[in-house]
């Protein structure tokens, strides 16, 4: 990569980013896995195709460098994760492009997670010198209550492929400012921004074994062996919530420590007070950051019937002025899916939903061009059997559904297995915090349509996952807390 800070999407070469497994400090060059462009299907490059081997050989990497990363002075820590950030933010059109080649999304949306996911970098280089620990009398008087928090080990890190750097980030730096060591398996859909910020973490001053990345088209026998394996001690994991499932059963035979961010379907609440153009405009950003691929992405708009109709003509007039296209094209508002089976699925649940009484007010029918494209639609008088009130779209779907009292929105809010993000727009602040407290989510956003934030607890309830990401509490999920008791 090239510190320029200007970058000409036209000119990437995609091949130098596939040098090979990242493991130890080295690059162990290989193939198999082919990197498809979703934008045209093309293939960008081939990455290599990790094997049990290979995964416990970064077990191993993880483990000669685990000592000597756990006795690096937060300071040092710190440092080195502010230069990661520096580096990042100095190459961030080289990355957004990068990412908007081999996940398609529209480079908009590419460098803001650029931008995001190098936050993580900063804010962790600040929070690895003030973990803090406890020192009181105990309540007994007889010793002294003593409290330290110390790494909790090698950590095993899976991502999605929707945000092939944020999610790493999310959990690398925490980790790294914790004092673990780690190994990422990247999405092998968009694995090559994980190798590209890889060279970066070496640039940086991250020590060889400290980040070990792997791609693998195993991901359960690879995981597995990492998972009963005595030294690997956490696992995090973002996905859907049925892997999810599987990977904590899996945990559970060594009681591995589990963070997991899974599935969401969330409510984004209108009241007839809301303040029109502010909720069309956190509509516009909640479903179509990402072209509505994110698990935080709006999936059921649930509008109260005095605004309904406003809302519904507001939001299809918005929708239909956005340009699809390829991801690099400045112009494109919506990107192309992920894979032909993603587009499958869209089409499957807009099918689904027609036949139970839903109408199309914008889009609804896939295009015949090649890549994996499906337009922005808008969809009123869907019913609450469809599939859609209970899947995750991951699609630029809209669907509306009208209310008419607070008690029925939360209601229809909370009807769902899923837990993770929320959104409520309405003008009456006693309101709007009294429905935020009924629902049933990790995070609301009031009255805004972007709820992730790098400073903030990132994480859901119910079947949304385990544990927090970001903010404070972020770090605490790579340490234990080790209590000493003291006769002083």
């Amino acid at each position: 990569m090239t510190a320029a800070t200007k970058f000409d999407p036209a000119s990437i070469d995609c091949a130098p980013y596939a040098k090979g497994l990242f493991i130890g400090g080295k690059w162990l060059p290989g193939s198999g896995i082919p990197v498809v462009n979703p934008s045209d299907e093309s293939i960008l490059a081939e990455v290599p195709d990790a094997s049990v081997a290979d995964a416990m050989a970064a077990v191993d990497a993880a483990d000669a460098a685990a000592k000597g990363w756990r006795k690096t002075p937060p300071r040092q820590r710190g440092e080195i994760l502010r230069r990661c950030f520096e580096l990042m933010t100095a190459r961030a059109e080289e990355l957004a492009t990068l990412i908007s080649l081999e996940n398609g999304k529209a480079l908009s949306d590419a460098r803001g997670e650029v931008a995001y996911a190098a936050e993580f970098f900063r804010w962790y280089s600040e929070e690895a010198v003030r973990i803090a620990g406890e020192f009181r009398m105990a309540p007994a008087g007889t010793n002294r209550i003593l409290v330290d928090y110390q790494p909790i080990g090698i950590a095993v890190l899976i991502t999605p492929w929707n945000f092939p750097a944020a999610m790493a980030t999310r959990k690398i730096a925490p980790a790294l400012a914790a004092g673990c060591t780690v190994i990422l398996k990247p999405a092998s859909e968009t694995p090559l921004t994980a190798y590209a910020l890889a060279d970066i973490y070496a640039e940086a001053g991250v020590p060889p074994g400290v980040v070990n990345v792997i791609t693998t088209t195993q991901p359960g026998p690879v995981t597995n062996a990492m998972l009963a394996d005595p030294r690997v001690r956490k696992l995090s994991f973002t996905g859907s919530t049925p892997v999810g499932r599987a990977l904590l059963a899996e945990a559970a035979k060594t009681v591995v420590n589990c963070s997991m961010e899974l599935g969401g379907n969330a409510p984004f609440v209108v009241f007839d007070d809301a303040d029109l153009e502010a909720a069309l405009d956190g509509a516009m950003v909640a479903k179509m950051r990402n072209a509505g691929e994110a698990c935080t992405a709006a999936n059921r708009f649930i509008v109260q019937s005095g605004i309904h109709d406003a809302f519904v003509a507001g939001l299809t007039k918005r929708m239909a002025a956005l340009k699809m296209g390829p991801g690099t094209d400045a112009a494109t508002g919506v990107g192309p899916m992920i894979t032909k089976k993603a587009v499958d699925k869209i089409e499957h649940l807009v099918a689904d939903a027609v036949t139970r009484g839903a109408r199309i007010e914008l889009g609804g029918s896939r295009p015949t061009d090649k890549g994996f494209y499906y337009p922005p639609t808008v969809m009123t008088g869907v019913s609450t059997a469809s599939e859609m009130m209970h899947e995750e779209i991951f699609g630029p779907v809209a669907p509306v559904y009208r209310f008419e009292t607070d008690e029925e929105a939360i209601a229809m809010a909370n009807d769902t297995e899923y837990g993770l993000a929320a959104y409520v727009f309405t003008q009456d602040l006693k309101r709007g915090l009294s429905v935020s407290g009924e629902i049933e989510a990790g995070m609301v956003a009031l009255n805004r349509g972007l709820v992730s934030d790098p400073a903030a607890p990132f994480g859901g309830v119910k079947q949304s996952g385990l544990g927090r990401e970001g903010g404070v509490h972020g770090i605490l999920e790579y340490m234990e807390a080790k209590y000493i008791a003291t006769a002083f």
